[in-house]
C-alpha cells in the first residue's frame, strides 16, 4: 500500500491544501443534496400517487431508476475525480439536481415524471457521497478519517431535517409546489458553496513505492478489482445496501401501516437519520482496536437485528421509533465503514475509480431495493414480512463481510 506519510504534499497533508471553507460546505451540502433529492421521495410519494393516479410502484420505480443511473454515472464520475477534483463535477451536478427537482415538480405524465428522476440520478453520482468522500480524501490524506467523520455526521441529519420539513410543507402545499420550494432550497445552498468552496488546487495522487506499478498504470487497479477481499466485500456491501434502502423507504408505510400518522412516521424517518449521526462518533474506539473485517460483519449482523426488530415487534409507535433511530445508528457507521474501506485496504491513489467500482453494484441494489419492496410487500403478506425477509439479507451480508479477509494486497 503506498505510505501516505511519505507523500504529505501529494495527498493534501500540508494544511495549505484544506481550504477551511470546504468542510463547512461538504456539510452543508449533504444535508441538503440528501435532503431534498432522496429523502423527500418517501414522504411525498403518497400524495403524489393520490394526486396523479399513477401506481406507487411506477412513481417508485422512477425513484429506483435515479438510483440505478447513479451507480453507472458514478465510475466516470471517480475517474473524473481522481484526475480534476471535485469543484466543477459537484458544481455542475447541483445544477442537474435543482433543474431535476423543477421537472419532476411540473411533470404532466408518468413519463415525463420518469425522465426527471433519471436526470436526478446523473445529479446523485455528481454531488452525494463518493464525490464527497473523494474530496476529503485527497485532501485531509491521512487523517481523513476525522474529515469523512464530520462530513458523514452532517449528512445523517438529512432525513431529520427535510422529511419533517417536507411533511410541513406539504400539509399546506401541494406536491408540486412543495417540490420547487425544497428545489428552491437546493439551488441556494449547493450550487454557490461548491463553485466557490471548492476552488483549492486539486493535490497530485500519491506515488506508488518503488518497484510497484506506477500511478498512471491500470495494473494496480486491476489486480485489486479482481482480488477476492474486494469482490466479496463488493457483494457484501451490495447484499447489505440492498436491505438497507428497502427499511428506508419502506419504514414510512410499515408505521403507518401499524396506526402511526404520515407526520409521525416522518418523524420517525427524520430520527433515524438522527440516529446515523449520533451512532458515527461511537465507531472510532472500535476502529482503533478491532479488525475491519470483524467490524464490517458486526455492523451488518447489527442492521439485520435492528429489521428484525421492526418486523415483530407491532408497537407502541413510539418504540419503533426508537428501534428506527438505533437502525440508522448502525447505517452511519456502515456509511462511513464504506468511505473508509478503499483508503484501508488498498491507499489512495485510485480512490476515486476503485470506490465508483466498489460503490456501483451497491447502489444498483439500493436503486432497486425500493421498487423491489414496493413489489415484494403484497405477495409477502405485508410490510413486517418484507423486513423480516430484509433482516435475513443483512445477516447474508454480515456472513460474505467475515470471508473478505486481512489487508493483504499492497499496491
Amino acid at each position: 500500500m503506498t505510505d501516505l506519510h511519505d507523500h504529505t504534499a501529494a495527498t493534501g497533508d500540508d494544511d495549505r491544501s484544506r481550504p477551511r471553507a470546504v468542510l463547512p460546505a461538504l456539510c452543508a451540502t449533504q444535508i441538503t443534496s440528501w435532503g431534498v433529492v432522496y429523502y423527500a421521495f418517501p414522504v411525498l410519494n403518497p400524495a403524489i400517487t393520490a394526486d396523479t393516479g399513477w401506481p406507487a410502484p411506477a412513481t417508485t420505480a422512477a425513484f429506483s431508476a435515479a438510483l440505478l443511473v447513479s451507480a453507472f454515472a458514478g465510475i466516470p464520475v471517480g475517474r473524473i475525480l481522481d484526475a480534476r477534483g471535485p469543484r466543477a463535477v459537484m458544481t455542475i451536478g447541483s445544477i442537474l439536481a435543482t433543474l431535476s427537482v423543477l421537472a419532476a415538480a411540473c411533470a404532466p405524465t408518468l413519463p415525463s415524471f420518469t425522465a426527471a428522476w433519471l436526470l436526478a440520478g446523473i445529479a446523485m453520482a455528481a454531488t452525494f457521497y463518493q464525490p464527497a468522500f473523494a474530496a476529503v480524501t485527497r485532501w485531509w490524506g491521512p487523517d481523513r478519517v476525522r474529515a469523512l467523520t464530520i462530513v458523514t455526521l452532517a449528512g445523517g441529519l438529512a432525513s431529520t431535517v427535510f422529511a419533517p420539513l417536507t411533511a410541513a410543507l406539504a400539509e399546506h402545499l401541494s406536491w408540486r409546489t412543495t417540490y420547487v420550494v425544497l428545489a428552491a432550497i437546493l439551488a441556494v445552498v449547493t450550487i454557490p458553496a461548491h463553485a466557490l468552496a471548492l476552488r483549492t488546487p486539486w493535490p497530485l495522487a500519491p506515488s506508488p513505492p518503488s518497484g510497484q506499478p506506477a500511478h498512471g498504470s491500470g495494473d494496480a487497479l486491476v489486480n485489486v478489482a479482481r482480488s477476492r477481499p474486494f469482490l466479496l466485500l463488493t457483494a457484501a456491501l451490495t447484499a447489505s445496501a440492498f436491505a438497507m434502502y428497502a427499511v428506508v423507504i419502506a419504514l414510512v408505510p410499515l408505521l403507518t401501516t401499524r396506526g402511526a400518522s404520515t407526520t409521525a412516521a416522518a418523524w420517525a424517518l427524520g430520527l433515524g437519520g438522527a440516529g446515523q449521526t449520533l451512532g458515527r462518533p461511537l465507531s472510532a474506539p472500535p476502529a482503533r482496536r478491532t479488525d475491519v473485517r470483524l467490524r464490517t460483519a458486526a455492523l451488518m449482523a447489527a442492521g439485520g437485528a435492528t429489521t428484525a426488530a421492526l418486523a415483530i415487534i407491532p408497537g407502541p409507535i413510539a418504540l419503533l421509533t426508537a428501534i428506527a433511530v438505533a437502525a440508522g445508528m448502525v447505517r452511519g457507521n456502515l456509511t462511513l465503514l464504506q468511505a473508509t474501506a478503499v483508503p484501508d485496504r488498498w491507499g489512495t491513489a485510485h480512490y476515486g475509480r476503485l470506490s465508483g467500482l466498489l460503490a456501483a453494484p451497491a447502489t444498483i441494489a439500493a436503486a432497486l431495493a425500493p421498487f423491489a419492496g414496493a413489489v415484494l410487500a403484497p405477495p409477502l403478506g405485508g410490510y413486517p414480512q418484507l423486513f423480516t425477509l430484509l433482516a435475513a439479507m443483512s445477516a447474508l451480508a454480515g456472513l460474505l463481510a467475515l470471508g473478505t479477509g486481512p489487508n493483504r494486497i499492497r499496491h
